[in-house]
């Protein structure tokens, strides 16, 4: 980033280069976010990685994507091609020294390297953090793993249901008999790639108080169970049990719980103070005589009482019984019918992007919004205009450009 200017040692006349990292918005882009002027180079990978690269692109940076030479023009077909939306692309063979070199000069230019590799893979390859630190002091290196760069478990392979497996939360999501996998939101996508965006954030607001930059070790595990903070102090405090649906926010109470309709599909509860819990059993069950909330032992009976009165009409229908009120009561939607849902085209939560529907950069900005600056890019297609927006474009460099294209 090229503002504020970082302290500079020769004094406050000293000025700040704006060819050592940082520097303007692509030529020709509309971004205009809260990053605008941020660049950042994300090595080629899959699933966090890719991920936390799309955020920052959607918060205004020049995200760049160094995809591999076997890779080359081909668009994923199993819809992960969306994570890289607003980013450029350019392949690189980091095998090849003149490769390795051309990365060195553009990490030279940019503020931030994310890397998702095993430990010590970029450091072989040449473009490790010592190796990057060496030719900008400034820059922050983030590394997106799922054990972390030390430990026993370091260095071997893993997957998100694993990484949440070792940190609790598996065991506490799901019903009594089984866990239940939280898709990968709970491991790769909110312990990972939202802790990596975030440590690297912080790094970088501190280089570019002090000039300094830093690695970011972003371990899932380590994500992960920091997400579970609340749960864990709970469970300090004896106020959580450690098993499934036994607990306040896991099912185990019938004001916190999911319920089948006529239709068999659901609806789900969630009034857990006394007063939106009194507005929902008035339009559950207007003039019904129900067991006490407060008498756990009638809780049993109680779940049954709401499971019988969502059971007499459909989902739609209670749908409307609930409209506009306080009893904290909402349809499950499936992932398609979330599309169209009121609220949710009213904020504009999901957009269309080259014929895909998908959701829309988060969160909101009153000054500085975020935006998608283009759809995803396909490997390698950029690589002349970022070797010329980031000025590292000698001839040998527009000789390999051409190579690659």
């Amino acid at each position: 980033m090229t503002d504020p200017v970082p302290p500079d040692p020769a004094g406050p006349d000293a000025g700040h280069d704006p060819d050592a990292a940082g520097g303007p918005a692509p030529a020709g882009s509309a971004q205009r976010g809260p990053l605008d002027g941020v660049r950042v180079i994300e090595l080629g990978g899959i699933g966090p990685a890719p991920f936390a690269g799309m955020l920052l692109a959607d918060l205004g940076a020049d995200v760049v994507r160094v995809d591999r030479p076997a890779d080359r023009g081909r668009v994923p077909s199993d819809g992960s091609q969306i994570l890289h939306r607003g980013k450029r692309s350019i392949c690189l063979d980091l095998k090849n020294p003149a490769d390795t070199a051309l990365f060195l000069r553009l990490a030279a230019k940019a503020d931030v390297v994310i890397e998702a590799s095993r430990p010590g893979v970029a450091e072989r390859l040449g473009v490790g953090p010592d190796d990057v630190l060496a030719v900008n002091p400034r820059i922050v290196y983030g590394r997106m793993t799922g054990w972390g760069q030390t430990g026993p478990k370091a260095k071997t392979a893993g997957h998100d249901v694993g990484y949440i497996a070792g940190t609790g939360l598996l065991h506490a999501i799901g019903d009594k008999s089984t866990p239940q996998i939280p898709l990968a939101l709970v491991g790769d996508f909110g312990g990972g790639a939202l802790y990596l965006v975030v440590g690297v954030l912080a790094a970088l607001h501190t280089a570019q108080r002090s000039g300094t930059g830093q690695v970011v070790d972003a371990a899932i595990v380590d994500g992960a169970a920091h997400l579970g903070t609340l749960v864990y102090g709970m469970l300090a405090a004896g106020h959580w049990r450690d098993e499934r649906q036994s607990n306040l926010m896991d099912g185990g109470t019938p004001f916190y719980a999911l319920y089948e309709t006529s239709d068999n599909k659901h609806m789900a509860v969630g009034p857990l103070e006394p007063k939106f819990y009194d507005e929902f059993i008035n339009l559950l069950a207007p003039g019904d005589e129900l067991p006490s909330r407060g008498d756990q032992a009638a809780w049993p009976a109680l779940r049954e009482q709401i499971a019988a009165r969502f059971r007499t009409r459909t989902r739609d229908e209670w749908t409307a019984v609930f409209a506009g009120s306080d009893a904290c009561v909402e349809p499950v939607l499936s992932l398609e019918e979330a599309l169209e849902d009121e609220h949710l085209m009213a904020r504009g939560t999901f957009v269309d992007l080259g014929g895909v529907r998908q959701p829309a950069p988060a969160p909101r900005f009153s000054r500085t919004p975020d935006s998608i600056a283009s759809p995803p890019c396909v490997p390698g297609e950029h690589a002349h205009e970022v070797l010329a927006d980031w000025g590292v474009e000698s001839a040998a460099d527009q000789a390999r450009a051409t190579s690659w294209t």
